[in-house]
């Protein structure tokens, strides 16, 4: 079998609902990876694409967050109905979604405005 030409790694971490840097799979059923896998097998991607369930990638304030590999692209605010979206734009014709983008600024750094509710992890 050859290998994956890209990874999607979807974050499924829980937290407590009233945690104020919120959660990005509150009902803990990867409900999103699993629409991810649907749409890639639909389209006969299944064997190039990997669909991921992923931990924490430390973006709880821009969840539900999804990023591409290997170009590294990182989206925030994803829902079902951005997958096939997703699917057809950047894996198919290689143009991320600029909607869902999240700014370069805010990944792994903690001076992201977003962050505010850092420290009340």
């Amino acid at each position: 079998m050859a290998k994956f030409e890209r990874h999607i790694f979807i974050c499924t971490n829980q937290r407590a609902a009233d945690n104020p840097r919120g959660c990005c799979d509150a009902e803990g059923l990867s409900s999103l990876q699993l629409a991810f896998k649907k749409e890639l097998s639909a389209r006969g991607l299944k064997a190039r694409v990997r669909a991921n369930k992923a931990g924490c990638l430390d973006q709880c304030e821009h969840g539900p967050t999804v990023v591409v590999y290997p170009e590294g692209v990182w989206y925030g605010g994803v829902k079902p109905e951005d997958v096939l979206e997703i699917i057809e734009q950047h894996i198919i014709n290689n143009s991320p979604v600029a909607r869902l983008l999240l700014d370069q600024g805010c990944i792994n750094t903690p001076a992201c405005e977003h962050k505010k509710h850092r420290n009340a992890e």
